[in-house]
């Protein structure tokens, strides 16, 4: 069980909030790839750079919590599932409603996206510093 305790540092908080955010610019602009990006929205074959992708996810949160509170470090699992389905979801419902840039849903939809994977990020970013303040 992880226990939250009813004080967090705020200098904690801000370090994990900012510690995520630097994260998921990574895992989701710079170390994407073309194929990775294309790759996990496609009908067929997407298994694997969906796989790629989330599972840098995880791997980088991983990192994070090894950095300060170890024993947390399988949270980088639930990341990697987390940022997969929601990604998943994004692609299914983008092909069923022929989503394009020039489409108005197209940018609803990849919002929805973000915001769902900054939420998660808010969370875990909870998690990692009432870790580090509790220690």
């Amino acid at each position: 069980m992880i226990d939250i305790p009813d004080q967090i540092s705020t200098v904690w908080i801000a370090a994990a909030m900012a510690a995520f955010l630097v994260k998921h610019f990574l895992a989701d602009f710079l170390f994407q790839t073309d194929w990775i990006a294309l790759g996990k929205e496609r009908r067929d074959g997407w298994l694997l750079p969906l796989l790629i992708h989330a599972g840098l996810h995880g791997a980088l949160t991983a990192l994070l919590f090894l950095l300060v509170a170890p024993p947390l470090a399988w949270l980088g699992i639930a990341d990697a599932l987390v940022h997969g389905a929601i990604d998943r979801m994004k692609g299914i419902a983008g092909r069923r409603r022929a989503l394009v840039p020039s489409k108005t849903g197209f940018w609803w939809l990849l919002g929805a996206d973000q915001t769902l994977h900054h939420l998660t990020h808010l969370v875990l970013a909870v998690v990692l510093a009432a870790a580090a303040s509790a220690g």
